[in-house]
């Protein structure tokens, strides 16, 4: 099969390169994301292979039918970019990598929450500045402390098993729980409200959909224990930036990580330095010394990424021989 694959970097060749040698694909590598500026590079291909953020509405999937394409096969968990509508009105099958590592994603949440909470990252820049003093570096422990886990799929879990390698308390929401997880992996499931009340950190670990779409909003950090952790490493619009501001602005946080920002197209994954940051939110965000950002790199290790180009050519192959999609997105 002849695809062409968007927004990639040399990690994403890599990885990819490996893994067709399996599957014996023609892949033709593109560094600009997929959306209408980029469409004029989609020529002679069965199959276009886009990441998070290229963004496929109804012009663009009208006309990559129009250009052959019968598979859009996303190399990333999240599917909002992309207009199934208009998929399925134009006989456009999509499929998705719907888990990779779990232990990546989890991994790196509680990599930012031990950086935000023990400050390291302001640690870092002092010590390179000669500057061994410890004022204003003071954390807390997270041993018996308790953290929210908000959607408890396989990251989710994954979430819950360091953190009870740490000795925490585990409180968990889903809008669909999963019988006799909680006995198994040991936690509560608990109201959203109370999650947030009682959480020393929340940590989400939800797709972006309308009904999650700002569900940290000013209501819900609010009503976020005083002086709690929120660590976001799902999708950035579940978090709305506005209200996030607000609240560090009035101390009501101890401190924030985040690896995903709702307005992170056209940011994350490009340099900037020459340039400077033209979105004035994120800007202000990094002012705050108790947030730390990083990049949407929750799923950059060595294994996601083989797990990542195995399943996206795997899903390719399967499309081709005609056989059963279970990772397809959508009728």
């Amino acid at each position: 099969m002849r695809i062409a694959v968007f927004d990639t970097k040399n990690y994403d060749r890599q990885s990819l390169d490996l893994a067709n040698q399996q599957f014996g694909h023609h892949l033709s590598y593109f560094e600009p994301r997929l959306n209408q500026d980029t469409l004029d590079l989609v020529h002679d291909v069965d199959a276009v292979c886009p990441f998070v953020n290229d963004r496929l509405d109804v012009e663009v999937i009208a006309r990559l039918a129009q250009r052959g394409v019968r598979l859009i096969t996303l190399r990333c968990a999240g599917f909002n970019g992309v207009d199934l509508a208009a998929c399925q009105q134009h006989g456009i099958v999509v499929t998705r990598v719907p888990a990779y590592s779990p232990h990546a994603v989890a991994e790196h949440a509680f990599a930012l929450l031990l950086a935000v909470v023990r400050r390291i990252h302001k640690s870092y820049v002092r010590v390179r500045e000669m500057d061994f003093s410890l004022d204003g570096l003071v954390g807390f422990d997270l041993y018996r402390k308790t953290i929210g886990v908000v959607g408890t799929g396989r990251i989710g879990q994954a979430t819950i098993a360091i953190a009870k390698g740490f000795g925490m308390r585990v409180l968990a929401f889903d809008v669909y729980p999963q019988a006799g997880l909680d006995q198994q992996l040991g936690f509560e499931y608990v109201s959203m409200a109370r999650l947030l009340q009682e959480c020393d950190v929340v940590s989400l670990h939800l797709p972006l959909t309308p009904q999650t779409q700002h569900m940290i909003n000013a209501d819900a950090l609010a009503g976020m224990k005083s002086g709690a952790v929120l660590i976001n490493t799902s999708r950035g619009a579940l978090v709305e930036t506005t209200a996030l501001i607000a609240a560090l602005k009035d101390g009501r946080l101890a401190g924030v990580g985040l690896d995903v920002y709702e307005m992170e197209e056209g940011v994350f994954f490009e340099n900037h330095s020459e340039v400077g940051l033209q979105d004035d939110q994120l800007a202000r965000l990094l002012t705050f010394p108790n947030v730390l950002v990083t990049a949407h790199q929750g799923f950059l290790t060595r294994e996601a990424l083989d797990n990542i180009a195995e399943t996206t050519l795997a899903n390719a192959t399967a499309f081709e021989q005609g056989q059963v999609l279970a990772n397809k997105v959508g009728n």
